[in-house]
């Protein structure tokens, strides 16, 4: 199972401070998703350039050593956002990007997996990030209209050839990370989930089993979970924010989770890495573990 450096918080529950990505590299386990730096509909630079370029570097000085984007954003916008403000990046830094979406406007998404597309791909990230080496490198989203077989075969191919440490997939089912071991070593799976979506719980499992790092996009239901009355009353004993509950229940979930929590506001940033510091009791944990049951039902 992934995991690394374990604590003990008040309430005598154990849980995973560091998580290992492909078995060798340990980060600590909040990272930072960076695909709200860019503007309105996920397209171009936000109004407030320096903004953005000051939520990076905050971030890094707070200890987040996880940082994941993708060539879609923006597109390209927020990999070269990355660059500008960390370039040259600290020896321990992960920044974790994807290929295979395709934009055509503000809001508007598409996927070419298409092995030429992805290899082109990553060679345009190689570029706006400014390194040799890709350190974890995802298959943004599966492309029905391709075998599946030849996007992950895309990601062997960069993988054999040194452009990308370690591959990843995201918003793939179980039997899709099935087949995908089979082509090459799987280091991650990002797919929706938090604690009030759980559709995935399966393929967090086979994670687990695997020693895979399980990366949840929307950890915090991209604010939603305001509408989850359960994380009330745990927020108000512990003087912390609903946010902050979310993460501390994934966090203490599954020592296999990496959540990426994404903002453009430093408030909320700091916000959302205190998390880190908030232990559950069991009694919380069981009332928010009953959150979203039916629907993590394989």
């Amino acid at each position: 199972m992934p995991g690394g450096l374990f604590f003990e918080s008040d309430e005598g529950v154990t849980v995973s401070a560091t998580i290992a990505i492909g078995n060798a590299v340990t980060v600590k386990r909040l990272g930072f998703g960076a695909m709200r730096l860019c503007g309105p509909g996920i397209w171009d630079w936000p109004a407030d350039r320096e903004n953005a370029l000051r939520v990076l570097r905050r971030a890094v000085e707070l200890g987040v050593r996880f940082i994941d984007t993708a060539d879609s954003y923006g597109p390209g916008v927020n990999e070269e956002q990355i660059a500008r403000a960390l370039h040259p990046y600290p020896a321990d830094l992960i920044v974790a990007t994807k290929g295979g979406s395709t934009r055509g406007g503000p809001g508007q998404w598409g996927r070419d997996g298409r092995p030429e597309h992805l290899v082109a791909a990553c060679e345009g990230s190689l570029r706006r990030l400014r390194v040799d080496r890709i350190d974890l490198y995802q298959l943004h989203a599966v492309d029905p209209g391709i075998p599946f077989e030849e996007q992950v075969g895309a990601l062997r191919t960069l993988r054999d050839a040194g452009k990308i440490r370690f591959a990843g997939l995201s918003n793939v089912d179980l039997d899709q990370l099935v087949r995908a071991q089979r082509i090459v070593e799987i280091a991650s799976v990002q797919n929706n989930y938090n604690v009030g979506s759980r559709h995935s719980e399966p393929v967090l499992k086979h994670c687990e089993r695997a020693g895979i790092a399980f990366i949840p996009y929307f950890p915090l239901d991209g604010g939603d979970l305001v509408t989850l009355d359960a994380l009330a009353p745990v927020a108000k004993a512990h003087g912390a924010t609903i946010w902050q509950v979310g993460l501390a229940w994934l966090l203490g979930h599954s020592c296999a989770l990496l959540p990426i929590p994404g903002t453009s506001s430093l408030r909320h940033l700091e916000e959302n890495v205190a998390a880190e510091r908030l232990s559950l009791n069991d009694r919380e944990r069981a009332a928010l573990d009953r959150v979203a049951l039916p629907e993590a039902s394989p």
